[in-house]
């Protein structure tokens, strides 16, 4: 097997020695942001997904050579003739772009969506192991999620054989359903594998919302809305500390001033005092946009002239947290529900709120953990798998609360990965 595919079956160790090489450096403390840049950059660089599918074809058909040797487009061929042979459509929602396309985008990019990979499993047969497989070693996310339905459908359609016919008839079944009005009392029971579609629509109905979507989508949002407010508190208060000093500063200034005018008396000076101390303005968590979180978390990455972050293309880290960021575009289209809510914004929004509790917490350590039991006590709640060292991102994230200071050293890093004159 090819050295760098050998590295994704073993990535997950190789993320635990790399993050304990960083965080245990006798020079953490004072080189935290250099040490951690250091072990992404160098040894934190999972197998892409395009090649990951590449050699699962290879493997598939039996090619023969090495599989970086064969043509781009006899792998595309490939998926086009299984994708027709099994009547699989280039998309799971409709879609004006074209398999021949999307098969390439899929041959070529760094990583892709979880969907992807979902309707990967229809159009080249692939059973439920090699489906798993997939999210955990290509794309570094936990397995087949048994409380989403979409998810849960794929699974039973993998673990019988059914195609994408099959898998389209039970998800329009599973859109008719109304919600079971117990199902919150079952929220906490483990879900046994339906056998046959009756169990299957009994298991689908009890993840029915109020709304037509999934328990698990409204249980993210309702998770994430939770902490984008209580984010926004913790932000204003901030601000006001950061006024306050300011504020201090120039009130003392103020002082130095007229204490050299003896032509001032004392009534008036004092009446200015008080007036430049009224002057410091009080923030409130409902004036906290979404503009603010932006700037706090990607306030190292350069903008262009429209105050607009960027390319991400343009990180030496872009590899590694593809599709990881925290812009106030993203942040905006998932509070007005045009964008799901996925782990990496409960997993970045429960970092910004441990990061700004650092003095409640100072300990590095019990910071850590406490943010692991936190984030993995929201995750579990809305159906997502626990806190994943083998995904890059992540690792990122454990690695900076570990520090000092949490929030410099996110930016730091990320300062670092754009470098100079981008």
């Amino acid at each position: 097997m090819d050295d760098m595919l050998d590295r994704s079956y073993d990535f997950t160790r190789m993320a635990w020695d790399s993050m304990y090489e960083a965080v245990d450096h006798r020079y953490f403390q004072d080189m935290d942001a250099e040490l951690i840049y250091r072990s992404l950059e160098k040894q934190l660089k999972p197998v892409p997904f395009c090649d990951y599918l590449k050699r699962y074809i290879y493997r598939k058909t039996g090619l023969e050579g090495s599989f970086r040797t064969v043509p781009l487009k006899d792998y595309q061929e490939i998926i086009l003739d299984s994708f027709r042979d099994r009547h699989t459509p280039a998309s799971f929602e409709p879609t004006t772009a074209k398999l021949s396309a999307l098969s390439k985008n899929w041959l070529t990019q760094q990583t892709v969506s979880r969907q992807v990979v979902l309707l990967l499993g229809f159009g080249l047969g692939m059973s439920t192991e090699d489906v798993n497989d997939f999210l955990y070693k290509a794309l570094h996310e936990a397995g087949l999620n048994m409380l989403d339905p979409l998810e849960t459908i794929c699974f039973y359609c993998y673990e019988h054989g059914y195609g994408y016919y099959k898998f389209e008839q039970l998800r329009q079944q599973w859109q008719e359903l109304k919600p079971e009005e117990a199902a919150s009392s079952r929220a906490g029971e483990e879900i046994r594998p339906p056998r046959d579609d009756a169990e299957l629509m009994a298991c689908l109905r009890t993840m029915k919302g109020e709304k037509g979507t999934s328990r698990a989508a409204e249980a993210s949002y309702a998770a994430f809305m939770k902490l984008y407010e209580e984010a926004r508190k913790l932000i204003a208060e901030q601000y006001n500390r950061e006024a306050g000093e300011e504020n201090k500063l120039r009130v003392n200034e103020l002082r130095e001033q007229m204490d050299r005018n003896d032509r001032l008396y004392e009534e008036e000076k004092q009446e200015r005092i008080r007036k430049a101390e009224g002057e410091r303005k009080q923030w409130i968590a409902e004036e906290i946009t979404e503009s603010d979180l932006e700037h706090i978390l990607c306030s190292a990455i350069p903008t262009d002239r429209h105050g607009n972050l960027v390319p991400a293309k343009k990180s030496t880290l872009n590899r590694q947290f593809e599709g990881k960021r925290f812009s106030r575009k993203h942040l905006n289209m998932i509070i007005h529900r045009e964008k799901e809510v996925e782990r990496f914004d409960l997993i970045t929004m429960n970092f910004l709120i441990h990061s700004e509790k650092t003095d409640r917490t100072p300990n590095a350590k019990k910071r850590y953990i406490d943010y692991i039991e936190s984030t993995n006590g929201i995750l579990e709640s809305c159906g997502m798998g626990p806190l994943y060292v083998a995904n890059p991102y992540e690792c990122f994230v454990l690695m900076c609360i570990l520090s000092v200071s949490p929030l410099e050293t996110y930016a730091d890093v990320m300062e670092m990965s754009y470098g100079e004159g981008t």
